[in-house]
């Protein structure tokens, strides 16, 4: 009976010191602390930093392309020519760094002389720029006449020896020559030591400057663009003779100069 009621007032005891719903908050404080320490963070509520920028760009150069390709198709459908152009110069070294395309616009507007085909021109640049021109070849003209009388001794017809000898002295004092003082120096153009597979390598470089030609290539490809650009104006000449030049506007026939 003693023992009893000892082991009744030691569970009385323990029951008032730990009650049943102090336990139950316990229990569910640490659960809600493993849940909040040890339990894995959701997928969808928090992407990796790396993955986000990664998915960043991979749209952003996606809808870059998609732009530039209807770009492209705009330009070739409705400016062929200037596509030409375009896609050309695009290929180059400006096109090397990425996006570095769209300096093209800019390049061209700074420098359309070098970047731009004639039809872009606005009529002032037209004629600006034929000056520029001009003044290029202008610059080969010494050098040209030098050759010419250096080869004046070498002309085995003493008469075209005096008729060269007179045309270069004229050009040198400003004078234009007739047309009769060129042509009846035809022969020595044809033949040796004027002839376009006899001249001096110098010489062939000086007069591929004077028709705006690059000067940098070997001389028997100058030579073949010089009969080729020959051949043309000659071309051009025959046409102007049959039509008449009554029929060609005022910039048609400056451009026809500057050709020659």
């Amino acid at each position: 009976m003693a023992l009893s009621r000892v082991c009744w007032a030691r569970s009385a005891v323990w029951g008032s010191a730990v009650t049943p719903g102090h336990f139950v908050t316990r229990r569910l404080q640490l659960g809600r602390s493993g849940l909040a320490w040890g339990a894995p963070r959701s997928s969808k509520l928090h992407l990796s930093p790396k993955a986000d920028v990664k998915n960043l760009m991979s749209y952003v150069v996606t809808k870059t392309k998609a732009i530039n390709g209807k770009y492209h198709r705009f330009l070739g459908r409705h400016f062929p020519r200037f596509y030409v152009l375009y896609t050309i110069f695009m290929k180059g070294i400006i096109s090397i760094p990425p996006f570095a395309n769209y300096l093209v616009f800019l390049l061209m507007y700074l420098f359309p002389r070098q970047l731009l085909i004639r039809h872009f021109w606005t009529p002032k640049q037209q004629t600006d720029f034929l000056d520029i021109y001009h003044a290029f070849r202008k610059q080969s003209h010494p050098e040209i006449i030098s050759y010419l009388e250096k080869v004046i001794p070498l002309i085995s017809d003493a008469g075209l020896r005096w008729r060269l000898t007179d045309l270069c002295t004229k050009i040198q004092r400003g004078t234009h020559p007739a047309i009769h003082d060129i042509l009846a120096l035809r022969e020595c153009f044809s033949n040796h030591p004027l002839g376009m597979n006899q001249l001096q390598a110098l010489h062939v470089k000086a007069l591929s400057r004077a028709m705006l030609l690059t000067s940098y290539l070997p001389p028997p490809l100058l030579r073949h663009r010089l009969k080729t650009h020959t051949t043309v104006i000659h071309q051009l000449d025959k046409a102007l003779a049959k039509l008449g030049i009554g029929q060609l506007t005022a910039q048609e026939v400056k451009s026809a100069c500057y050709l020659r």
